[in-house]
Parts: structure tokens; C-alpha cells; sequence
């Protein structure tokens, strides 16, 4: 990989434009290389995308833009929406979930898989929307 390694994706925010991005997104030989990282990529940007989907956009359907530009720590992430804003004005911790037994739960792994799999991330919103930037490092 590249340091010009630069995508951008502009997609709408409904889970089967989520699904089709990220099928273009990992076909791109621009990503081609390392499995590893590859899954880790697209762990990530699944989980990111989602849940732009289900909190940001959950009524109406907007617009996502996704950038993506090799560094030297690995592949910086730029998702912008105009959607709601995260709670708090903050990224969630991503605290790992209690698994007791039973009362496994169906969903909350998303934020901790995300800050598991990154090196940096930074939430703003501003008058334009949402902006989450984070780092997938190459090597986990």
C-alpha cells in the first residue's frame, strides 16, 4: 500500500447502499494486500456505516460520505453524515459488553469492536453534520 492511496464514496444512508459500498469498496485493487487488514477495514466500516443507518439517519434516509487515505500507521477513515448527532456529543466507549451466560446480548459490540480494531479516533459535529475520523492501523 501506498501513501496515495486516497477513495472516496459518496452513498446514501440505507443498509443496502451500506452492503453495495463496502462490496465496491473491498473489490477496489487499490485495497488489495494483507487479509488481515482487509477484515479488519471492513469490520470497522461495517460497523461505522450501521450505525449511521439505525441513529443518525433512523427516519429518513441521508447522504454518507467516506473517504479513505493511506498513512503511515495504517488507513485513515473520514465518514461524514448530516444525520443526528452521537449522544453527548461524543463517540461512545465501547466498553466490552457483560457476557453472562443467557443474557447475551443480540447487539452492543459495535463501538467496541471499532475501538478495538483502531489506533485514533475523533468525533466532531459541527454545523454540517457528523465527522468520525480513525485509523486502522495495518498491523493489528
Amino acid at each position: 500500500m501506498t501513501d496515495t492511496t486516497e477513495i472516496c464514496l459518496r452513498l446514501g444512508g440505507t443498509s443496502a447502499e451500506v452492503r453495495a459500498a463496502l462490496s465496491r469498496l473491498m473489490a477496489q485493487p487499490r485495497l488489495a494486500g494483507d487479509a488481515d487488514f482487509r477484515q479488519r477495514l471492513e469490520i470497522v466500516l461495517a460497523e461505522v456505516l450501521n450505525n449511521i443507518v439505525e441513529h443518525a439517519y433512523p427516519t429518513v434516509p441521508g447522504r454518507i460520505d467516506l473517504q479513505l487515505a493511506a498513512c503511515a500507521a495504517g488507513m485513515t477513515c473520514r465518514i461524514a453524515d448530516q444525520g443526528l448527532p452521537m449522544p453527548g456529543l461524543e463517540a461512545p466507549l465501547g466498553l466490552s459488553p457483560s457476557l453472562g451466560g443467557a443474557n447475551l446480548p443480540e447487539g452492543g459490540f459495535g463501538w467496541f469492536l471499532i475501538r478495538s480494531l483502531c489506533t485514533e479516533l475523533q468525533y466532531r459535529r459541527d454545523a454540517e453534520g457528523n465527522e468520525l475520523t480513525l485509523i486502522v492501523p495495518w498491523r493489528q
